[in-house]
């Protein structure tokens, strides 16, 4: 297949996803797990590779450490995205803990940005926590990506609480401050991952950064 027919044709299979997110008849959540499950197999595969090939490589020795330990942490980090939970309901404190540890090493060290975590205590259903952390994760990534163009003093905070009959998750920066955090494809699967669970998103931005926060009702 052509260059030119090969991206039509990943824009028709994307559209088609987007789409799915309206759908509930599709299980799109399976699609998801899958393509995750394969980029977790890959990463091992490379972190391997680069440890043998560069064994023993002198100078270089620390710089292959550091990858290694980045592609551990994105191991880490696609397993908890991926990886379906026998258990009805999950102890959130932990699995946010260990989700910020993952984006912490994975995301956001190398890049030179702190994390902050607030993680009350509670207990979800394992499809909810699963959900929540695809959100969380996009969000982590995006603020990663556009929040810093002067790294310095860079902070991104992640927060899970409970009260007043909802859960609460919000994912702040102390960056430039998106004009319009929730907007194009990327929102609609953010929009769609959150009905999903009956929850919505509120955005807002300032000189002071960014803040994303999504409210789950208890009974959703």
């Amino acid at each position: 297949m052509s260059g030119i027919g090969a991206r039509l044709n990943d824009d028709v299979v994307h559209s088609q996803f987007v789409a799915s997110l309206d759908d509930p008849s599709r299980d799109w959540e399976l699609v998801l797990r899958e393509s995750h499950h394969r980029m977790k197999n890959t990463l091992t595969l490379l972190g391997a590779s680069v440890r043998r090939d560069f064994a023993g490589a002198g100078d270089m020795s620390m710089a292959v450490d550091r990858f290694e330990r980045r592609i551990v942490a994105f191991g880490k980090l696609y397993q908890l995205l991926s990886d379906g939970d026998d258990r009805w309901t999950v102890e959130v404190e932990e699995f946010f803990e260990n989700l910020c540890g993952a984006l912490s090493g994975a995301v956001l060290e190398p890049a030179g940005i702190r994390c902050e975590a607030a993680i009350g205590s509670g207990r979800l259903q394992a499809s909810q926590c699963h959900r929540l952390a695809l959100i969380l994760t996009e969000l982590v990534t995006n603020a990663a990506k556009h929040a810093f163009p002067n790294k310095d003093g860079a902070l991104i905070r992640i927060e899970v609480a409970h009260h007043d009959d909802a859960w609460f998750c919000t994912v702040s920066d102390n960056g430039i401050g998106a004009t319009a955090p929730l907007r194009g494809t990327g929102s609609r699967i953010l929009e769609g991952l959150a009905r999903s669970i009956h929850a919505r998103l509120h955005d807002e931005a300032g000189q002071g950064g960014t803040r994303v926060t999504l409210v789950m009702p208890v009974a959703a």
